[in-house]
């Protein structure tokens, strides 16, 4: 049977989304592209925030559309939307059929087979803290040449505003051996780039080997042949050693990059949030780093309009941002998630301050990243290419300072022709807002590799 899949959320999500299309493909099942041909569809949802719930109803709603209009016999409702809200699935969605949650992907085939059978809604929901063994030849689904490599699971930190806890569980890390298996099938299928992810990465193995040891998996992913770049995602600050640091170092494959959620820069809401960090420590944190790794990129999110949250608290937040120059910078405002300690505090902020607040700082940031992007300008770099825009005749790449979605682009033209997945030396020429334009240094056939 044909099945179409909508994979919505963060990057970890869309993980999940790979075993479960990886899983569904060895069951015997096909996997298309077109809704309106799928005799099953599959929306593997996200409840993080307002926003992600609000598009994950939504979308269930426009494939349900499918069972009248198309072929579908069955929608899939997955993820943490449906982990979260399963009964209010059964009574508001009655369009769907299946439910599963977000550790339910092994029994996905098999749910599907028993709700073709039988009429009702079928559901499988494990618990939270059951950890599925990843499929070390799973499907990469990102269309170039990275794929995330999501390194454990779940989240012990309970900061007072995330859900997360509630539907992903305790941390529990996944075994070394599977995620270098993992990382070799990716590389012999084309990837380059791995990016590691979690709800939080700097804690990897405390739960297997009683240590830190994203170090050592650092050290394991950089010998597999064909891997360029090794990217690492979601460090929470208090738990970023030294050893990590000289680790980034010393392997070569390792990007200057890392992205630390810090969510605000004043004690008394860092505090309030349930933060592990106060502004001195972070001061310091970013400070050491960049004495460290002189060329690393740094990116972060904050939050504003967090419950309490004063004038005085967003002119500290704006200082801080100003004071510590990030490369790369989003913003939140905050979202009053039911069954979290921040939902219930008082003085919740009106939306429509939080909105102002978040412009604000993104204008703030707009302006020191373009002033960062024009002190780049005369730098070679490494650039992967992504993709070639034909219209204006200039291929799109990255450089290791550029997440995907994230992050901007370097754009470059060249005689040669290159495909997703070179790499190519590159001078930095022209600044364009958060884009850079490069020329390729030397066009000869050692200049670009695979």
């Amino acid at each position: 049977m044909n099945i179409f899949f909508v994979s919505l959320g963060c990057d970890k999500n869309l993980v999940d989304s790979e075993m479960m299309i990886t899983s569904l493909r060895k069951d015997g099942f096909e996997i298309i592209d077109r809704e309106e041909e799928a005799d099953i569809i599959v929306v593997n949802t996200c409840c993080f925030i307002g926003d992600a719930k609000e598009e994950s109803i939504n979308t269930l709603l426009e494939m349900a559309a499918y069972k009248e209009d198309g072929k579908c016999k069955l929608l899939v409702a997955a993820g943490c939307l449906a982990q979260r809200y399963h009964q209010e699935i059964r009574t508001e969605i009655p369009e769907v059929d299946v439910i599963i949650g977000t550790m339910g992907y092994e029994e996905m085939g098999r749910m599907l087979r028993k709700a073709l059978e039988q009429k009702g809604v079928v559901e499988s929901l494990k618990s939270i803290d059951y950890l599925p063994t990843p499929l070390t030849d799973r499907d990469n689904t990102s269309g170039g040449s990275y794929a995330y490599l999501k390194i454990a699971e779940g989240c012990d930190k309970c900061c007072t505003y995330c859900i997360i806890p509630k539907v992903r569980g305790h941390y529990r890390s996944v075994p070394m051996e599977n995620l270098v298996q993992q990382a070799r099938h990716l590389a012999e299928n084309g990837v380059r780039e791995l990016i590691l992810v979690a709800q939080e990465t700097t804690l990897y193995g405390t739960d297997l080997y009683g240590e830190k040891s994203l170090p050592k998996l650092l050290e394991r992913l950089s010998e597999v042949e064909d891997i360029r770049w090794i990217r690492i995602l979601y460090c929470y600050p208090e738990e970023i050693t030294q050893e990590l640091i000289d680790a980034i170092k010393k392997l070569p494959k390792v990007c200057h990059y890392l992205d630390i959620p810090i969510q605000h820069g004043a004690d008394t809401i860092l505090k309030k949030m349930g933060r592990r960090t106060d502004r001195a420590q972070l001061t310091q944190m970013v400070q050491h780093l960049r004495k460290e790794i002189p060329d690393i990129a740094l990116r972060t999110t904050l939050i504003t309009g967090f419950p309490g949250e004063t004038q005085e608290d967003f002119e500290a937040l704006q200082e801080f941002v100003k004071a510590m120059r990030f490369d790369r910078l989003g913003v939140f405002t905050y979202s009053q998630e039911e069954d979290t300690p921040a939902a219930e505090m008082e003085d919740q902020i009106p939306e429509e301050l939080k909105e102002e607040r978040r412009d604000a700082i993104m204008a703030m940031q707009q302006e020191i990243a373009f002033e960062k992007n024009e002190s780049r300008i005369g730098q070679e770099m490494d650039v992967m290419i992504e993709g070639y825009l034909p219209d204006d005749d200039v291929y799109v790449g990255r450089s290791y300072m550029d997440a995907p979605d994230v992050d901007g682009f370097v754009f470059l033209s060249t005689s040669w022709h290159l495909v997703t997945g070179d790499y190519v030396r590159v001078q930095i020429v022209q600044a364009q807002g958060y884009d850079l334009i490069g020329e390729v240094i030397e066009e000869d056939d050692d200049e670009f590799t695979k």
